[in-house]
């Protein structure tokens, strides 16, 4: 199965999402900002092949760790989440470096879904 990290400063969907991950067999790293995942992206050497964060998030949001990730470690897929319409309009201007926004909140289903389905497209580069 995949490295995946999440980047969410909420502790209960950060907990939810990466449990129902590792339950599916992905090995699970989690951070609690922006700030905190490019820390971990730089001492793991970008050995991950999904990364799954939140648009708004203290420190550094996701739009900027998305950007950060994508010139530094363009192997890893980029998985986007928000509750805010408009800030997933301001996600619609990196399509060519992320995989999709998904809208909290989520089913566990559907965040496995999508988890899946960037974790193919991953797969196919």
């Amino acid at each position: 199965m995949a490295r995946i990290l999440i980047a969410e400063d909420e502790e209960a969907l950060r907990a939810l999402t990466a449990r129902a991950l590792s339950d599916s067999g992905h090995e699970v790293v989690t951070a609690v900002d922006g700030a905190d995942a490019l820390d971990i992206l730089t001492r793991e050497q970008g050995r991950f092949e999904l990364l799954l964060t939140d648009i708004k998030m203290p420190l550094m949001d996701g739009i900027a760790l998305a950007l950060a990730t994508a010139r530094d470690y363009p192997a890893i897929t980029i998985l986007l989440m928000t509750a805010y319409a408009d800030q997933r309009e301001r996600a619609s201007n990196l399509e060519a470096l992320i995989h999709d926004v998904i809208l909290k909140p989520f089913t566990l289903a559907e965040i496995k879904a999508a988890v899946a389905a960037a974790l193919r497209a991953h797969a196919a580069r």
